[in-house]
């Protein structure tokens, strides 16, 4: 299972950066998640459906992220926290990087929880938890 994880999650930020770059594959996307899905932060816990209104949703996030000077996102590590043979909690480090008008770079590390179920032998993510993007963003002057 860890390798088959982590295989997933570069392959998520190699997806991220392309899609920063402007080349979304939404149906790459859909690849990574499961049929349905759960995802928790500070605004609320949502559910919804690995459909097109997901994929459109994602279209528009990746079109904020690249509004907003998102240069890069890299994962600086993943552990797994396996839950039984076919599910975990992949808690994933994340460093993103911002371009800023006039300013240097900047990045910043946060993580993000991610449910991970294996689907005939392929790992799908059906859920996250994150902290709260807004405020931290905000607090580095992103937005």
């Amino acid at each position: 299972m860890e390798t088959s994880v982590r295989r997933l999650f570069e392959r998520y930020e190699s997806f991220f950066n392309r899609s920063l770059a402007g080349k979304v594959d939404m149906n790459e996307l859909a690849s990574l998640y499961a049929s349905e899905f759960i995802g928790a932060a500070p605004a609320g816990v949502k559910a919804g459906k690995n459909d097109d209104q997901f994929k459109q949703l994602m279209a528009q996030g990746y079109e904020h992220y690249r509004a907003i000077g998102t240069k890069e996102m890299r994962i600086r590590n993943v552990r797994l926290s396996q839950i039984d043979e076919l599910h975990c909690v992949a808690h994933v480090a994340w460093i993103a990087t911002y371009a800023r008008k006039d300013q240097l770079d900047v990045t910043i590390d946060f993580d993000v929880h991610y449910l991970v179920q294996m689907l005939n032998g392929e790992p799908k993510v059906f859920g996250w938890v994150s902290g709260d993007e807004q405020a931290l963003l905000k607090k580095h002057g992103i937005i």
